[in-house]
């Protein structure tokens, strides 16, 4: 046990919550695998739904809390509304500015942070037990009262463009899933960037922000999340009187058609002349996050290029040494996201490695898995999945995450037995129904056109953009 006297500055309290977060919630973990620790589920009236884990092994509390919607819900041209009314959040609420807000989290050790999603504005943090009803009312403030001030919202806009002008100059393997998604679900919300561009955020307004915050917050939207040392009961209370009153979102939440994968091979250059390296993007529309073959799913994709002696990466960079790392995945979304794999190599070495890329998911088709290979994949993916649930912050999160995605806590619970129960022939099957084939993929392509156009003419049609063009895609 740990001795604590709680006399102490700002940056030793800073220090405690670091210390704390990494020793919250020991695992409940047994043969057949994590188990969720109990929890309680309460639905206000105006639809608010609160998620309180107890957890006393420490005296901090952690909180997750999700505004269903995000960058999905941008209005065409305005791309990266949600993102920046996230921020905006915590620049000032209730009584509050910019500062003086900062300044209340800071100086009792809190932490606060907000961010967006294509499905949610998340606002998340920690505070310790005592400071549990300054959480609340911070919370609160900033979910019902955000001031939303003209001038935070230019210095957000200013600083992303800038940013995003950034990644172009230096870090191009940044902006592969923004050119990648933009392409492979071009017309569908799943192709917004959350993050925006240079184009879209020079435009948005204050208007913007004020009308997307009416229209699409709300005590009818809102999943609060809050695992730690605290009495249920009591916290209960607190959120309930906080939130049961706040209004309901005026606009309802749209319905999204499932997006279709792309039956043929297509390529998409994006001209970066003074680039010495290029960076790919190969994908196809994967699987929802309520897939029920996510055990054998993931099984396979570990082994395909989920960990660093995948077949992918084994390939490109420990066998040929074309590249410094290779890996696939899944974006797991209410519908079907993006299955990608991603990696990059010197100019010269191209078409080399993306020929080595596509004969990779070649052979997972005609070879697929064997014996060994599947007890490998297990025994890692086995030994990963409780790494993500050690803390008090971990069980918010993914408490929220249940509750977004209308998933119970078999999830969770399930999941050890489900991988253990994975056969050969499941993993033939999911290779064969979702992992797409060689010929089936969209090809993404981040580097110099002029040494590049003629060598990826011999994938398909071949569509050009510059890295220089303001926005990720020419619709």
């Amino acid at each position: 046990m740990f001795a604590c006297s709680f006399h102490v500055s700002t940056m030793a309290v800073r220090a405690l919550i670091a210390s704390f977060a990494c020793l919250i919630a020991p695992l409940a973990l047994a043969n057949d695998g994590v188990k969720t620790p109990p929890f309680e589920r309460v639905q206000l009236d105006n639809g608010t739904v609160l998620l309180l884990m107890e957890r006393h092994d420490v005296p901090l509390i952690q909180f997750d809390a999700r505004v269903r919607g995000g960058g999905r819900l941008d209005p065409s041209g305005r791309f990266g509304v949600a993102s920046l009314l996230a921020s905006l959040l915590e620049k000032g609420a209730g009584e509050r500015d910019s500062l003086s807000f900062a300044q209340t989290v800071a100086s009792v050790g809190g932490a606060i942070q907000t961010d967006a999603s294509l499905e949610a504005i998340v606002v998340s943090g920690s505070f310790l037990a005592r400071d549990r009803k300054l959480m609340v009312e911070l919370l609160a403030d900033m979910l019902q009262r955000p001031r939303l001030e003209d001038k935070e919202l230019q210095a957000l806009r200013a600083r992303r463009i800038e940013f995003i002008r950034a990644a172009k100059d230096s870090d191009l393997s940044a902006l592969l899933s923004l050119y990648g998604d933009a392409a492979l679900f071009a017309g569908h919300p799943y192709g917004n960037p959350v993050v925006g561009s240079e184009a879209s955020l020079a435009q948005i307004t204050s208007a913007d922000i004020r009308k997307f915050y009416e229209e699409h917050v709300g005590g009818d939207r809102l999943i609060v999340s809050v695992a730690g040392d605290f009495s249920a009961r009591e916290m209960k209370r607190l959120l309930t009187d906080a939130f049961s009153k706040w209004r309901k979102a005026k606009a309802s939440l749209p319905e999204v058609p499932a997006p279709k994968p792309i039956a043929s091979r297509r390529v998409l250059l994006v001209d970066a002349p003074d680039s010495v390296q290029s960076y790919f993007w190969i994908g196809n529309v994967g699987v929802a996050r309520s897939d029920p073959r996510r055990a054998p799913l993931d099984i396979v994709n570990t082994l395909f290029g989920g960990r660093f002696t995948s077949m992918l990466n084994s390939e490109l960079r420990i066998r040929t040494g074309l590249s410094y790392g290779a890996r696939s995945r899944f974006d797991r979304l209410h519908l079907p996201g993006a299955w990608q794999m991603t990696s990059f190599t010197r100019t010269e070495t191209t078409i080399e490695a993306i020929d080595l890329a596509l004969a990779t998911l070649d052979r997972l088709h005609t070879e697929g898995l064997d014996e060994t290979m599947l007890a490998s994949s297990q025994t890692y993916v086995l030994g990963q999945f409780p790494l993500g649930l050690e803390t008090a912050a971990q069980w918010a999160a993914q408490l929220s995450t249940l509750e977004l995605y209308g998933l119970s806590t078999s999830y969770i619970d399930d999941y050890a037995q489900a991988l253990n129960a994975v056969q050969l022939a499941d993993t033939k099957a999911v290779i064969s129904e979702v992992f797409p084939k060689s010929d089936e993929v969209l090809l993404v392509v981040l580097g110099k056109a002029d040494a590049l156009r003629e060598g990826l003419k011999k994938y398909g049609p071949v569509e050009e953009m510059k890295l220089s063009d303001p926005e990720w895609s020419k619709r």
